[in-house]
């Protein structure tokens, strides 16, 4: 027999609790000292020794509390749970050091993000940052919050007076399609950052520290829980042209900013490029 769906309330309880000894590690292993242990897709897109260490501690405590659990990774990919043929129901969305080029260099903006999807729909989430220990943690449904306060994004309406977060990737061909965006996109804002987080700069918008942001070339691990967290503060969510949020593009803005901020993105084809 199936077991019953978990509430999402359950799920935040223990995303939180092993989400806060991973950043405690993190931090642990940062003061020590960090070394690169690897590169992804470029010489510049790194893997510290922590990113490993603190997913396998993160997944080992997931598989410890909730066994019959898959686990989505950004290190290690894909664990299935169960003892049967039967996909799981629940599955964890975890990015071990969001931030890591941060994180190598003793900046304090990077953090652990876990979520926890169930039967495909994000229901629960927690973005803690690794240095300050500021957290934030959504529910579907049960709205957003950080230090007992629930969030509510930026109500400004004027695209032209917002402030802009948004990232870049590592390939250098990339980097340069998206430099010339923001190029173009400058004149309309009142500023834009550039902040190295993805989960973090989702949470910061999500309570109005920014106004809006975007960005291409996110996996779901960057985007999962700073996502949900965003939407429950009131941020509207999506990609280009209708499409939902994905690796193409994500925007999220306060639903004033959201029609303006897509129509210029669209315009430079924000999503193109390599």
């Amino acid at each position: 027999m199936d077991r019953p769906a978990p509430p999402p309330s359950e799920l935040l309880e223990i995303a939180i609790d092993v989400a806060r000894d991973a950043a405690a590690t993190a931090y642990r292993m940062r003061i020590e000292g960090v070394s690169v242990a690897a590169t992804k897709s470029t010489v510049t897109d790194v893997v510290t020794a922590a990113d490993r260490a603190v997913e396998r501690q993160i997944t080992d405590a997931l598989r410890r509390l909730r066994p019959g659990d898959a686990v989505l990774g950004e290190e290690y990919g894909t664990a299935d749970g169960g003892t049967t043929d039967a996909p799981a129901r629940v599955r964890w969305i975890v990015d071990p050091i969001d931030g890591t080029v941060n994180y190598l260099y003793g900046l304090p903006h990077c953090a652990v993000s876990i979520a926890a999807e169930l039967d495909g729909a994000v229901v629960a989430g927690v973005v803690r940052n690794i240095h300050t220990g500021e957290e934030w943690t959504a529910t579907a449904g049960g709205g957003a919050w950080r230090a007992g306060e629930r969030l509510r994004c930026s109500t400004e309406t004027d695209l032209g007076q917002a402030l802009v977060i948004t990232g870049f990737g590592y390939d250098a061909r990339r980097r340069a399609h998206q430099a010339r965006v923001v190029a173009e996109l400058i004149p309309y804002v009142r500023d834009i950052r550039r902040l190295g987080a993805a989960a973090l700069d989702l949470c910061l918008v999500a309570e109005g520290r920014a106004d809006a942001y975007y960005e291409k070339g996110l996996a779901a691990w960057d985007q999962a829980a700073g996502g949900l967290v965003a939407a429950e503060a009131g941020l509207r969510i999506g990609g280009l042209k209708g499409l939902p949020p994905g690796p193409e593009m994500v925007i999220a803005a306060p639903p004033a900013l959201y029609d303006p901020l897509h129509e210029h993105l669209t315009r430079w084809d924000a999503a193109g490029g390599p």
